[in-house]
């Protein structure tokens, strides 16, 4: 009975070590997939992107389909509470009439990993009826997708993290990371201050931190009503004196 429990023992343990072993491995491979994919970026693609970024009038509008529309939304976000006006659009959406929300002023960024979505490409010719500029994220770059922005961020990986190389893993990874650095570039540029972010960001623990002043959380003048009372009151009648102020205790 000890043998046959030793060895179950001895069975979870190799188990354990082994999920360790293949969580590190698969973010070691995440973390080469995106220094591998800083190498592959060329400068004057990086250059164009960011130009094309950094002098729109008016808002970036993110597309993608699937795992890479969730992507989209994140980088939107980011570049939103970093001072670039950014939203994401659902191609679907855009193909129905959400279009509408798309202008000549603004700058349209699609994220696609083949490059060949059906739904962006749909899009392609409308976006440049208008004069929209487009950059594109894309694990290909010789997809139809890449070949028609004006510019081209290269996102290919060489594999996925999944064990059967199906599900996006390094690939999602990865254009959110250019994504990251595209919003953090154009931050700097802008100059953007703590001020200025943490008037963006009110809320939470960063929040707070950023935000919260000693003269939010004191109170003065008319608000304060502190309570006075003589030497000659009970005690126990002080302390419901100082327990009714909602501000401060009782002056004796």
């Amino acid at each position: 009975m000890q043998i046959a429990s030793l060895l179950v023992y001895q069975s979870v343990c190799m188990a354990e070590r082994s999920d360790y072993s293949q969580v590190v491995d698969l973010l070691r491979a995440e973390a080469e997939a995106i220094g591998k994919a800083a190498s592959r970026l060329q400068a004057e693609d990086v250059d164009r992107a960011i130009g094309i970024l950094s002098d729109c009038k008016g808002k970036i509008v993110l597309l993608g389909v699937g795992k890479s529309g969730i992507i989209a939304q994140k980088i939107a976000a980011t570049m939103t509470s970093t001072g670039t006006v950014a939203i994401y659009l659902h191609p679907s959406d855009a193909l129905h009439g959400g279009l509408g929300i798309v202008t000549s002023a603004d700058v349209v960024l699609m994220l696609s990993n083949s490059g060949e979505s059906d739904e962006l490409l749909q899009l392609l010719p409308f976006a440049k009826r208008r004069g929209v500029p487009i950059v594109a994220i894309v694990g290909n770059v010789k997809a139809t997708l890449a070949l028609g922005a004006d510019a081209m961020l290269d996102a290919s990986v060489d594999e996925e993290a999944c064990p059967l190389n199906l599900a996006p893993t390094t690939s999602t990874t990865v254009a959110l990371a250019i994504g990251d650095a595209l919003a953090m570039t154009l931050m700097r540029a802008k100059g953007l201050t703590e001020d200025d972010f943490a008037s963006n960001h009110p809320a939470g623990q960063l929040g707070k931190r950023l935000t919260l002043r000693v003269a939010d959380l004191m109170h003065g003048g008319s608000q304060v009503s502190s309570p006075t009372v003589t030497c000659d009151v009970r005690c126990s009648e002080s302390i419901l004196l100082s327990s009714r102020s909602q501000t401060s205790p009782a002056t004796i």
